[in-house]
């Protein structure tokens, strides 16, 4: 336990010092040079007539095309300290320190205001995810591989790698009437493997699938994401084949429950979130239903240009009731790398440490502690 406090007060400190240090450099003429960076190495476009105030963007609409529009405005919300996009039927050179903050309106047109909450696009299969992914949960769905060094040989071995191959797929989005908020609905899945390094074959020692059907929100800074999710869990061959005679016993694991979460983002890149859930079937009957979850998590609204990396931060703790809630911690750090991107998702490069419950389902009952190194690929 105090190995875990003196990790989260340090962590927090980390977190803490950094937004402070990086106050300064998150304001509107940081913003305007960040913007126009992205306009023009990342979607080709030169606007020179841009307006940054109070973290608002203003861009004039004779100068992007409709195509474009909806690309410029998701890449612009996405950097940290802007809190709006605002298209403006105003054209013309207007100065960057006096523009105003609201959207810029003439005697003939009134202008179009797109805020973060509603900047992505509706429909079928559309692209983007209101709900931004949990950096540090280690059930999130994504693609990874990690290496890691486990404190006191877990299960078999004290050096595995753990690999995910997951999405979170956005069936259909809409608005809630005229309002800027939006929901969406959507599957995720994802497959979530544990390697022994130290035996001859590498064994395959655990494999969880995920599955779930969810829908999430966004109003704002406000985000929500709700789901019904199947898991089970499943030993690998090598490993029972190794294990056969011995006094280990195998968990027929497999539950279907349902979870929310609540998330906040705050300004110079930080944000919060917080949730729980149950299981309303399960196998083994006795597993006990309850959990929460919250977390923090930092994305530097600094980048290091020259090379195009920006450092992340994240802390995730959950308590199950099956555990007489004690804390299941997990914290990852690094830097997230904007030019290696996959169909939207950037590499981040993440030191983990991990203190608590096993994550793998066939090992719930064990205490585990690692530290480790992985590559991870998050929208």
């Amino acid at each position: 336990m105090m190995v875990y406090l003196r990790f989260i007060t340090a962590l927090g400190v980390i977190l803490l010092t950094a937004s402070v240090a990086n106050a300064t450099a998150s304001n509107d003429t940081y913003i305007a040079g960040y913007v126009a960076g992205v306009l023009k190495h990342k979607l080709m476009l030169d606007i020179p007539s841009l307006v940054v105030r109070d973290g608002v963007i203003t861009l004039p609409k004779g100068s992007l095309d409709a195509a474009d529009r909806a690309a410029v405005v998701q890449a612009l919300s996405e950097i940290p300290g802007v809190n709006a996009v605002n298209i403006s039927e105003t054209t013309g050179q207007l100065p960057m320190a006096t523009a105003p903050s609201q959207p810029i309106q003439d005697s003939a047109h009134e202008a179009i205001a797109i805020t973060k909450s509603d900047s992505l696009p509706t429909g079928l299969l559309p692209a983007g995810h209101l709900f931004k992914p949990l950096l540090a949960d280690p059930r999130w769905a994504h693609f990874s591989a990690a290496y890691r060094h486990n404190q006191n040989g877990n299960f078999d071995g004290r050096n595995g790698a753990s690999v995910s191959f997951g999405e979170t797929i956005p069936f259909y989005r809409s608005n809630f009437g005229q309002s800027a908020a939006q929901w969406e609905a959507g599957l995720q899945a994802g497959v979530f493997s544990d390697f022994n390094l130290d035996a001859k074959s590498s064994d395959l020692v655990n494999s969880d699938f995920i599955a779930s059907a969810y829908s999430s929100v966004r109003a704002g800074q406000f985000s929500a994401f709700g789901r019904i999710y199947h898991q089970s869990s499943h030993l690998g061959d090598e490993f029972l084949l190794r294990k056969i005679g011995s006094q280990f016993e195998r968990v027929n694991l497999s539950y279907e429950g349902a979870d929310l979460r609540l998330s906040y983002e705050f300004p110079y890149g930080v944000r919060l979130y917080s949730g729980g859930g149950g299981l309303f079937h399960k196998e083994p009957s006795a597993l006990k239903v309850w959990m929460t979850q919250s977390g923090i998590e930092f994305r530097s609204p600094w980048r290091m240009d020259f090379v195009s990396m920006r450092p992340i931060a994240a802390a995730d703790v959950k308590n199950y009731q099956q555990n007489n809630w004690n804390a299941d911690v997990s914290a990852r750090a690094g830097v997230e790398f904007e030019n290696f991107q996959v169909l939207g998702r950037k590499l981040q490069l993440l030191v983990e440490y991990y203190n608590g419950h096993s994550p793998s389902g066939q090992f719930f009952r064990n205490k585990v502690e690692y530290l480790g190194l992985g590559a991870h690929y998050h929208f």
